[in-house]
């Protein structure tokens, strides 16, 4: 299954970190009570890594009112093959 890492900023006041660690807190989902948080080293956002289907339904864990600023992206992992093989084929 693909995985995904969710990044949920937020406003960086004290009040909208509170505010939105609550929301997270008080959801119950697996993903989001064991969200990280950067708050505390002044960026303030969550991350996730999840493994779902999609990209949508990685999106779709973050409570509706942050979903539309949420960043999800793709995780991959490479061998050396595969990078020697890519380096190879632009001639280096």
């Amino acid at each position: 299954m693909p995985k995904y890492l969710v990044e949920v900023p937020h406003p960086d006041t004290e009040a909208a970190c509170a505010r939105i660690i609550k929301t997270f807190l008080e959801t119950g989902s697996h993903y989001l009570t064991n969200a990280e948080w950067g708050c505390m080293d002044g960026t303030h956002s969550a991350w996730m890594i999840v493994e779902t289907a999609d990209k949508e339904a990685a999106r779709s864990i973050v409570p509706p009112p942050y979903r539309s600023d949420a960043r999800v992206v793709t995780l991959s992992r490479f061998t050396i093959e595969q990078v020697d093989a890519i380096l190879a084929k632009h001639g280096e």
